[in-house]
């Protein structure tokens, strides 16, 4: 959660579906304001280039504004441009230009904006393990601007909506009607799937005649969907939850790019080159950036803010740049973040303000906790239970939101719980929480891989982020000699 105050608390009901989940690539935008394209140019006009790159200009200050800004590091941007270049030397389109960014983000993503503008956020960066994977993420991005692909889906998007607003007005909002926008939805759907797949099997292409391993393709979205499971604890194996997806299910994309890369030979036919990508990585900064809090473990740290609370076990916490949201297995589901109230208006009145939906006046009490003064109060909405918490510490004003469907005993202490955890830190406290950082390490004699693992910092599920994050499959052990990354706190 940014420093920023934030603006008034999402519908109650959203709240609990407001968990952010991993995505492997967006070939348009996807951060808020999506790209505005008008009079787009048929297929093949010299008029296209020119469309594509004032759509790029326009939209990389949004892009590198909703992802954290740029992540400066000269070590890693050099390591990365010397990929790209190597990989548009063996593209189908060697002379096409192109701006390549690293988006100071944890979130695992790469995307493309049409003229060109390529984005790899460094949580991808750390997810990876070679330059044959990372070059098989820009090469898929890359086949994205050649195909043209952003243009051809805003086509696809402007003629379904105009069908659907014939639709309306012919026959009004009928279940016919909705049948039929379903499947206009479903062929869009569809039809970006194709388009990812094909991105596919082109970057596999290009890596190849780069010189590095085809099968890089698969191996990385076969440890994006581990990464996936272990975030949010949900596989991407579900066809029915993928049905109106703008991607095909991991397991579909795997195996797609393994028989594509069986094309160009067996397992050992192109290089890795993992020693100089991991050490291009090392000290490159792993998870939050200071200036929008730490998650450690099941804790939330703010150390500019100075603040700090703590969820029960079973709760997964996940920071973004408006909020901070916790999950638990049974669906519970918590928002935390902050807002500008003034100092004159007592938190009761801002409670009653009309921001609450369904807000039970009887629940409403005063406490302090841990010296602050707080308000507590519960909502029912849409068959939702919410608890909420408004707590001021001097100027500042911030929320917690616990939404479930299903309230019972656990879940009103988990509520407690939370809420009595929120304390200030003093300036030295704050200061002891630094941000993680990757380092690569050699295993010597002796080490294991739950020895390694347990060196870990940040999280409670060592061995399994550890194994994750080196691609070590399950039952497998490291060997002496091998370059491991670990996750530790900045020195």
């Amino acid at each position: 959660m940014s420093n920023t105050r934030l603006s008034h608390l999402m519908t109650a009901a959203i709240l609990c579906l407001a968990t952010a989940l991993l995505t492997g690539c967006n070939s348009i935008l996807t951060s808020g304001e999506k790209p505005t394209i008008s009079g787009v140019a048929p297929s093949g006009t010299s008029s296209v280039d020119s469309v594509e790159r004032e759509i790029g200009r326009k939209e990389h200050p949004k892009i590198v504004k909703a992802y954290g800004g740029i992540y400066n590091n000269d070590k890693l941007e050099l390591m990365v441009a010397k990929l790209a270049g190597r990989l548009v030397a063996a593209s189908n389109e060697p002379n096409r230009p192109y701006r390549i960014t690293i988006l100071n983000s944890p979130a695992v993503n790469a995307f493309a904006l049409p003229g060109g503008y390529l984005y790899v956020t460094r949580g991808l960066l750390a997810l990876a393990n070679d330059k044959a994977e990372l070059a098989a993420v820009l090469s898929h991005e890359m086949a994205h601007v050649t195909a043209r692909h952003a243009l051809a889906r805003a086509r696809a998007q402007q003629k379904n909506q105009l069908m659907s607003k014939v639709m309306d007005n012919m026959v009004g909002k009928t279940s016919k009607t909705a049948s039929i926008k379903a499947k206009n939805l479903v062929t869009l759907a569809s039809f970006s799937q194709v388009q990812e797949l094909e991105a596919d099997k082109e970057g596999i292409g290009t890596t190849f005649r780069a010189g590095l391993d085809p099968f890089a393709a698969s191996r990385f979205l076969a440890t994006m969907g581990k990464y996936a499971q272990f975030l949010t604890g949900q596989a991407d194996n579900d066809p029915k939850a993928n049905f109106l997806s703008s991607h095909p299910t991991t397991p579909q994309r795997i195996n797609t790019a393994i028989y594509t890369a069986r094309r160009f030979g067996g397992p050992d036919v192109g290089d890795r080159e993992r020693e100089d990508y991991l050490a291009a990585i090392d000290g490159m900064l792993f998870g939050d950036a200071p200036d929008e809090g730490f998650v450690r473990e099941r804790s939330y740290i703010h150390p500019h803010l100075r603040i700090r609370f703590t969820l029960p076990k079973g709760y997964r916490l996940e920071n973004t740049s408006k909020a901070v949201l916790a999950v638990a297995k049974d669906g519970t589901a918590m928002r935390f973040d902050g807002v500008s109230v003034s100092p004159d208006v007592p938190l009761t009145r801002y409670l009653t303000s009309g921001w609450v939906s369904g807000l039970l006046t009887g629940s409403i009490r005063e406490q302090t906790i841990n010296g602050q003064p707080a308000v507590i109060a519960a909502a029912k909405a849409k068959g939702w239970t919410f608890r909420i918490a408004v707590i001021r510490v001097q100027s500042a004003t911030y929320r917690f939101v616990f939404a479930t469907t299903q309230p019972n005993a656990a879940y009103e202490s988990a509520v407690t719980e939370t809420i009595n955890s929120f304390q200030t830190l003093s300036f030295q406290q704050a200061q002891a929480f630094k941000p993680l950082t990757i380092k690569i390490n050699t295993v010597g004699w002796g080490d294991t891989l739950q020895s390694l693992a347990k060196q870990m910092q940040g999280t409670t599920d060592k061995v399994e982020l550890f194994s994750i994050l080196n691609d070590i499959k399950e039952g497998s052990q490291v060997k002496r000699g091998q370059m491991v990354k670990q996750i530790i706190a900045q020195q």
